[in-house]
């Protein structure tokens, strides 16, 4: 059948407020936070001096830019750029390299940045000018990127370098040179993410080196004021996204249909690009963790979780919902999201200054066990890890799953992720061992496993530790039973069906989105599919009165 989607979507809620019976409109991403130049500035600077006081004297820090990743043949990956050097400079160009020494009280920075080409910005978009690289990082010195392997050379060699302009960098009484380097020999993720410097610092006889990665870790795992404005805006639009595809799933076949409003809305307000790719399972593939196909159908009595976060200006949120298809839990997907649920409680209450991260992953775990206990799923606390096999979470920030000690007491600033779940994946008992004890087990528990088979079901929210607490910086999304089938309820009556004309096909939004038009104004925009194959593009507006 033809049809015409319309969907219609209202005024946001206040930022940073949430009703007491919980949201029944889609919060519209607030603007981006801006920074002056002077603010950034400064802010970077109290990076480089940060960095520089965990140096030892008479050492050099070397950061070199991420390569460009292949995707296939010629064609690359988006470029992203390595996290330490755009901690430090806020610089996406590939081809810099950033040099910090330290010899007493003096330090000294400088950055190796290419010369900006003509005919390649024909190609490939401006580079960065000399100007430009100043303002954005508040880097002065520049030396062009030509001259850079001479200046690798002279490290080498510890001897003194100049470029042809007369910047010096004296690496003839340098002790330590600070790289970015794998933690281990099976750190197979940092060998390929750091081979350059890797190879580097095996070239290196004359002169010592040392792994940077830790001093980076420990910075980065208090977030500033800065960084949370960055890492909100993230979790902000990843709200958005979530609001607007459960408001499509009554209507979406197949689950690719759904992450394609996410990935929209990610576009539409200007992000960087997905955190990690998209999970949106629906029935048994929510018991996949890392389910990303996104082939299967869209089925009404499922539930869907979606697991899904926006990336900007390098800070990526993560934030899992798991909702019914039809708007309403049954009793037994109500069960099981009330144990995840209250697990998750309980490791936000848990959550405060001097707390381990194993001390607040096992209040939840406990939760979980008692709640699996009571409804026949387990019969001892050891099969707990057959439906909840992963941890509670991981630090978040520039990284998805970012740098950070899990064994450091709990400060201030330092960000995670409180993602408890319960997976009953249909194939769990038969994939355990033949033994007496789990033949007795699997015979104890059928009955509950049978009623219960095929519910996955996570809670995911993005947590900032306070000086009293915790803050849910993901809050505005939906949680309770309640406030899911409340929403449901809601955005749904504002999506019409109604069949078009066999020979064209339309979607049509009618929306009232910040950043696009202004609040109280719809515009209706619809994508047309004739029947010579073509996609026609055409739009207008009606003018109403703010609400």
């Amino acid at each position: 059948m033809r049809i015409l989607l319309v969907l219609t979507f209202v005024t946001a809620l206040a930022v940073g407020t949430v009703p007491a019976a919980g949201p029944t409109a889609i919060r519209i991403t607030p603007p981006a936070p801006k920074f002056s130049d002077a603010e950034r500035q400064a802010e970077l600077a109290k990076r480089r001096a940060a960095v520089a006081a965990k140096m030892a004297d008479k050492s050099m820090l070397i950061l070199f830019s991420a390569e460009p990743k292949l995707y296939a043949n010629d064609v690359d990956y988006v470029y992203r750029q390595e996290n330490n050097l755009y901690y430090l400079t806020a610089l996406k160009q590939v081809g810099a390299t950033l040099v910090i020494t330290k010899n007493g009280t003096s330090i000294t920075e400088t950055l190796f940045l290419p010369r900006r080409n003509p005919v390649r910005e024909t190609w490939e978009g401006k580079m960065y000018s000399r100007e430009d690289a100043t303002r954005l990082s508040g880097v002065k010195r520049i030396v062009d990127s030509s001259e850079r392997d001479a200046f690798l050379q002279a490290v080498k060699d510890k001897k003194a370098f100049s470029s042809k302009e007369g910047a010096a960098i004296d690496a003839s009484g340098v002790g330590k040179i600070y790289l970015l380097l794998p933690m281990s020999e099976r750190d197979s993720n940092g060998h390929r993410e750091f081979r350059v410097e890797n190879e580097f610092a095996k070239s290196l006889v004359e002169a010592t080196f040392e792994n940077a990665q830790p001093i980076f870790a420990e910075l980065r795992h208090i977030k500033s004021p800065y960084e949370l404005k960055l890492l909100q805006h993230a979790i902000d639009i990843s709200t958005e996204a979530h609001m607007r595809s459960w408001a499509t799933v009554h209507a979406a076949k197949m689950e690719y249909e759904v992450q394609a409003e996410v990935e929209y809305t990610f576009r539409r307000r200007n992000a960087d690009f997905w955190g990690y790719p998209s999970i949106v399972g629906c029935g048994p593939n929510a018991t996949t963790l890392h389910y990303v196909e996104s082939q299967g159908e869209v089925k009404k009595g499922s539930l869907l979780l979606m697991d899904v976060g926006a990336e900007y200006d390098h800070y990526t949120a993560d934030i899992t919902r798991t909702f019914p298809v039809s708007g309403k839990f049954t009793k037994e997907q109500a069960d099981i999201y009330q144990i995840v649920f209250d697990a998750q409680e309980a490791a936000a209450k848990a959550t405060k200054p001097g707390v381990t991260f194993q001390q607040v992953s096992a209040a939840a775990n406990d939760v979980i066990t008692a709640g699996l206990m009571k409804l026949g799923l387990i019969t001892q606390p050891a099969h707990t890890r057959i439906w909840y096999m992963h941890g509670l979470g991981h630090w978040l920030g520039m990284n998805v799953h970012d740098v950070g000690r899990y064994g450091a007491p709990l400060q201030p600033g330092m960000v995670f992720t409180n993602e408890p779940g319960i997976y009953i994946r249909e194939d769990a008992l038969a994939n355990l061992p033949d033994t007496p004890e789990n033949k007795a087990f699997i015979e104890k528990v059928r009955p509950a496993f049978e009623k219960y088979k095929n519910i996955g079901v996570r809670i995911e929210d993005d947590m900032l530790v306070t000086a009293t607490g915790v803050e849910w910086m993901s809050k505005d999304l939906p949680r309770t039973i309640a406030d899911i089938e409340n929403f449901m309820a809601k955005v749904s009556k504002n999506i019409a069906m109604r069949p078009k004309s066999p020979s064209r096909r339309s979607l049509v939004f009618l929306d009232q989105s910040a950043g696009l038009l202004p609040y109280g104004s719809d515009a209706v925009w619809s994508l047309g599919y004739p029947a010579g194959g073509r996609t026609l593009r055409s739009g207008h507006r009606h003018h109403h009165p703010a609400s």
